[in-house]
Formats: C-alpha cells, sequence, structure tokens
C-alpha cells in the first residue's frame, strides 16, 4: 500500500537531501553527546554509585530517558511538526549537561542520573531524524536518504572522544565536568541547524483514506520482523557497549584507551552508512538485515576469545557493523509498511519498542558485568540475536508461501 497526499509535491527528493544534509550535522552533534556519555559515564558510575550493581545506572538512565520519550516525542511532531518537535529536543539536552555538571560538583549520583536521563530524551527526538529525513522523499529515496543522516554519526565518532578527552579535566579537579558542559553547547549548535529543515507538518487526515488503527497495521508480519529486528540490532548493540568502557578499565586499561576503542566501534556505526542504502537497493533489505546479525553474533565470538586491547577493538568494530546493517535495514523496512499519515504512531510505537529493548539491555549489562563478569555479557548476545534470525526465517518462508499460492 503506497497511498499519496492530495500534494504530490510534497515528496521532493530535492528538498529530501536538503534536509538529509542538515540532518546529519545535527546527528554529529548529537552523536558527540552520546559518545561522551557512553564512555564516561559508565566510569561515573564506578565513582559514585552507592553499589558496584548500579555502576551502569546513568547509562540506563539515558536509554530510559530515550525510551520514555519516544512516543511523547513522535505525538508531539505529529501535532506540531518536525522543526518544533526538534528544537524542544535540544532544550531537552541543554538542561541535562547542565544538571550532570552540577551533580559532578555535588558528588550526586542520583541527579547525575536525572542529568543523563534528560540527554536521554534529546537522543528520543534524534532517532527521529532518520525517519524525518525520509518523510519528503520518493519511495526510491527513503533508503539513502536515511543512510545519510546516519553518515552524520561519523563526525560523531570522530569529535566526540576528542571532545571528551580534552575537556573531561577543564573543570579540574571534577572528573568529566568540563564533558558535561561540552553536551550542553552541542545543544545550542545542533538547535539552530534543526531550525533550517522543510518539512511542513502532515497532519492526519490529509491521505485520501482513513488511517488505521495500530492494531490492524501490525497484522502486517513484515512490520513485526522489521520491529523485532531493530530491538535486536540495538539491543545488543547496547548490551555490549555499556559494559565496555567499565571492563577495559578493569582490565587495566586507560579512560583514553576506552575512549578511542568507542571511537572506533562508533565510526563502524556509521562509516558503511555511505553505501548501506545502496546495498538494501540492490541486495534487498531482508539480506542486510540478516547479515547485520550475524555481525553481531561474531562480535560476541571475538569478545569471549580474550581481553587484549585487539580483542575490544576488533568486537566492538564488529559490533558497530552488525548494529549498522541491522538497524538501518530495519528502519527501511518499518518506512515501508505503514501509510504517511499513519508514521507518528508506527513510528512512536516501533522506537518505544526499540529503546525499551535498549534500556532492558542496559540495564541487564551492570547487573551481567557486576554479578558474572565479561564473558556472561557476551554470551547473552546470542539468544537475541537467534530470536531475530528466526524472525527473518520465519518471514522468508511465509513470503515464499504467498507468492506460491497467487
Amino acid at each position: 500500500m503506497t497511498a499519496q497526499p492530495l500534494e504530490p509535491a510534497y515528496f521532493d527528493d530535492k528538498v529530501a537531501r536538503r534536509n538529509a544534509f542538515i540532518l546529519a550535522a545535527a546527528m554529529t552533534l548529537s552523536s558527540c553527546s552520546a559518545i561522551i556519555v557512553f564512555t564516561t559515564a559508565g566510569i561515573v558510575g564506578t565513582m559514585l554509585s552507592p553499589t558496584p550493581y548500579l555502576i551502569t545506572l546513568p547509562v540506563s538512565a539515558f536509554v530510559i530517558g530515550t525510551a520514555a520519550a519516544t512516543i511523547p516525542a513522535s505525538l508531539l511532531m505529529g501535532k506540531i511538526g518536525r522543526k518544533p518537535g526538534f528544537m524542544i529536543g535540544t532544550a531537552f539536552a541543554f538542561m541535562g549537561g547542565m544538571l550532570a555538571t552540577y551533580a559532578l560538583f555535588q558528588r550526586d549520583f542520583i541527579l547525575f542520573c536525572l542529568g543523563t536521563m534528560l540527554l536521554g530524551s534529546y537522543m528520543a527526538f534524534t532517532q527521529y531524524y532518520r525517519f524525518a529525513a525520509a518523510d519528503r522523499a520518493t519511495e526510491t529515496f527513503k533508503g539513502k536518504a536515511i543512510s545519510w543522516v546516519m553518515i552524520g554519526g561519523i563526525g560523531g565518532s570522530i569529535f566526540g572522544p576528542i571532545i571528551m578527552v580534552n575537556t573531561k579535566e577543564l573543570l579540574s579537579p571534577v572528573l568529566f565536568a568540563g564533558s558535561f558542559v561540552a553536551t550542553s553547547v552541542l545543544a545550542l549548535w545542533a538547535f539552530l541547524l534543526v531550525s533550517m529543515i522543510d518539512i511542513p507538518l502532515l497532519k492526519e487526515g490529509v491521505d485520501k483514506r482513513p488511517t488505521r488503527p495500530l492494531k490492524e497495521i501490525f497484522k502486517n508480519p513484515r512490520l513485526v520482523v522489521a520491529v523485532i529486528s531493530g530491538m535486536v540490532s540495538y539491543g545488543v548493540m547496547n548490551l555490549l557497549m555499556t559494559a565496555t568502557p567499565i571492563a577495559m578499565v578493569g582490565c587495566g586499561f586507560s579512560v583514553n584507551d576506552s575512549a578511542w576503542v568507542i571511537q572506533w566501534h562508533s565510526l563502524a556505526m556509521f562509516v558503511p552508512s555511505f553505501f548501506t542504502g545502496h546495498l538494501i537497493a540492490r541486495f534487498g533489505v531482508e539480506r542486510i538485515i540478516f547479515a547485520g546479525l550475524f555481525m553481531l553474533a561474531a562480535a560476541a565470538m571475538i569478545g569471549l576469545m580474550g581481553i587484549d586491547i585487539i580483542n575490544f577493538y576488533a568486537g566492538l568494530i564488529m559490533l558497530g557493523l552488525g548494529w549498522n546493517f541491522g538497524f538501518i535495514g530495519a528502519t527501511t523496512m518499518v518506512t515501508q509498511c505503514y501509510e504517511p499519515a499513519e508514521k507518528s504512531k508506527v513510528q512512536a510505537f516501533n522506537d518505544f519498542a526499540v529503546f525499551g529493548t535498549v534500556a532492558i539491555a542496559s540495564l541487564s549489562s551492570g547487573q551481567l558485568f557486576a554479578g558474572i563478569g565479561w564473558n556472561a555479557v557476551n554470551i547473552a548476545l546470542f539468544p537475541m540475536v537467534a530470536i531475530a534470525a528466526g524472525a527473518m526465517i520465519w518471514l522468508s518462508m511465509h513470503t515464499k508461501r504467498l507468492n506460491s499460492n497467487q
């Protein structure tokens, strides 16, 4: 089903390209903030947490903030539009960075978690950058538009660790306070960028046909499998990434060492976006998702092979590649399963499911690492990947049966 809105000119690839470039730049800034949080928050947890089992709570609070804000963010933008919604998201980031900085000076663990939660709420808005890039794109350009926005994460991969390393002692003796001030500055720049996008509000009812209830939309098995794939791809990535800086410091490596590992992991997450859209167009989204799941499992295998620096680098690079193929593929598949006027509620449900899974994975990461160890974190990837792979195989068999009966 590919219903068109009343104004066909709404779909304009020239405008979509401009939006994608702007959103890619904004994604760079948000990615810098995310990398600062993921690189430092777990270590701050070891400094401030009252118990070892809560050391990943600041990272988990970040993810919980994302999960909690996904539905409100989507519904809000469905009412007021993408631009004002994204601008509101940057305000959350500014406040979160300032609150986290204050909490570090006060050595207040709970307040620090609230700060990272606000930063996570900002990420809920930025996750819709990829959908926003596809809003005005034609069907043939959607996959590329999504990939282009994800390319913006490359800038975050490069500059995020550099910003963290150069600001972590800026407000010495309070470690990392300067890094969280930097997240607020990044939010101000992002505010200016998102104010320039061109995506008119498309209200429900602009389509010639009424929108379907969410329950009916999810009768499409392809959408169900797409959501599961996105949940697993992002969930297992976060599970392993959250524990990595803590594991590295525990193995005798420095904070800077962990920052560079996260940098290469982040580059692996976003650099393939230059060609992921082309691969989807050539080989089909299902094959790309399946390749991503295979690479996620390979990352866990590398992690189980040892705790040398090369294992951390190779495992996290493979993890990033798997996330890119799995998550961009799942996102593209989701956009193929709803009508234009249904996007807000479908995207809201999808991202709530994805980041709800990520929140659970983040909390589980700290529990597994503190209670059992690094190997347990890696082993936990396998059953989750198996579920998504099984769903993809079932969908392929289901589609073949339908085609053979026609």
